[in-house]
């Protein structure tokens, strides 16, 4: 078995893409030249002075970073503690999948793809990978399930107006794992010329680690921007919500080594976790391989992948990336779970005290603030991973 080495600690895989037993590339043949000319170029690319400097630039007058470390008084008042909430819905394109996508466009102009292809699930991923591709002038192709291009038709027209072509998803449940199977077959048939963005911290090495290194520029900002508020760069909990878990990813990387800082994943219970309506992964998933990496997968006894269910099209995954599955395994972080009523009063519940209205996939980590025991000397931050437009017709239904 392929492990990590004890020298890298939580942030970077070994070099075959392992943390701990879970991660590496199971692929087919027919992409085994994309993933290794990738595999083999991301970090010497991503590390050139001049990618870093167009990366940086991007983030800062493009998708509008840094965002606020906002101190969000009546929640805290709430909840006895100081609870900060680190303001991604402010991003461009109202989620963290913007900072991701754009690090993404310049690899692959880099690597001389032209062609986009995408998978997404609440469509906050489809619309930023739609947006870059608009801004660099690429064709762009994405896969979303039928079930959710319903459910976020707000995205889906978003798409379609930065220019995407937006194709749906009919088998399985007809979200997001599925949009990540026909994203997949699309990569083995135009192997040459595409580039496929993936979303989350899933997928064959280099991907889970490749995405969380864009995403980590969440956690290098909340720690300085925590010691100019307190005097402390070190929160005493971070929260985040996991579905493949790429927020959570970019949220915890600069705590992963700081064993002072306990780190809480919020995954999508559903209807309950023994409901059999659930993408509580790391409560129910065994060992298994799921979109090219092996991780936790929700799963029958003889391998078959369990359907998923979460009132968030976000969280409606039955796998979660490999990195978090070795913080689950290895005691690192501490996994909770929430309801799809839970997280629709914790959004209520943010909206009515602080003027915030979460997406629902950030409402799943909000309402873990509920299951937590603080100290009013805490200082918490909660990932806002994304604004709650797109969910607003669900939302509604709860409006008495």
């Amino acid at each position: 078995m392929e492990t990590q080495q004890s020298t890298t600690g939580y942030t970077s895989p070994s070099e075959r893409g392992y943390y701990g037993e879970f991660g590496g590339a199971f692929i087919p043949e027919m992409l085994y030249g994309n993933v290794e000319d990738l595999r083999s170029r991301y970090l010497d690319i991503i590390k050139d002075p001049g990618f870093v400097a167009e990366f940086r630039q991007l983030l800062k007058d493009y998708a509008g970073r840094p965002t606020p470390l906002y101190l969000a008084q009546r929640l805290s008042e709430k909840h006895g503690t100081a609870v900060y909430l680190k303001r991604e819905d402010l991003c461009h394109t109202g989620a963290h999948k913007i900072n991701n996508t754009i690090g993404q466009i310049l690899l692959a102009q880099r690597l001389g793809k032209k062609r986009i292809i995408a998978e997404t699930g609440a469509g906050q991923h489809g619309v930023a990978t739609a947006t870059v591709c608009a801004l660099k002038g690429l064709n762009c192709i994405v896969y979303m399930g039928e079930k959710d291009i319903e459910r976020q038709a707000p995205n889906v027209a978003r798409m379609k107006m930065l220019g995407a072509t937006v194709v749906a998803a009919t088998s399985g449940s007809k979200t997001l794992k599925d949009a990540t199977n026909e994203a997949i077959r699309d990569w083995i048939n135009h192997p040459a010329d595409t580039h496929y963005i993936i979303g989350s911290v899933v997928g064959p090495h280099p991907y889970p680690d490749m995405v969380a290194r864009f995403q980590s520029v969440i956690s290098e900002e909340i720690r300085w921007q925590l010691e100019e508020k307190t005097g402390s760069e070190l929160p005493t909990h971070v929260l985040a919500c996991v579905g493949g878990g790429s927020n959570a990813a970019g949220a915890f990387y600069h705590f992963l080594d700081e064993p002072a800082v306990q780190l809480v994943a919020v995954e999508a219970a559903g209807l309950g976790v023994n409901s059999g309506h659930t993408a509580a992964t790391s409560q129910l998933g065994r060992p298994g391989i799921l979109h090219g990496s092996k991780s936790l997968v929700m799963q029958t006894a003889d391998g078959q992948v369990v359907e998923p269910h979460s009132i968030s099209a976000g969280l409606d995954y039955p796998g979660i990336g490999p990195l978090h599955a070795h913080l689950f395994v290895s005691g690192r972080a501490r996994f909770l779970s929430a309801t799809d009523q839970e997280a629709v009063d914790a959004a209520f519940e943010l909206a009515r005290l602080e003027g915030i209205i979460p997406a629902l996939e950030s409402s799943h980590a909000l309402a873990a603030l509920h299951q937590l025991k603080f100290t009013d000397s805490d200082k918490v931050v909660v990932c806002l991973s994304g604004r709650g437009d797109k969910d607003l017709a669900t939302y509604m239904q709860f409006i008495k």
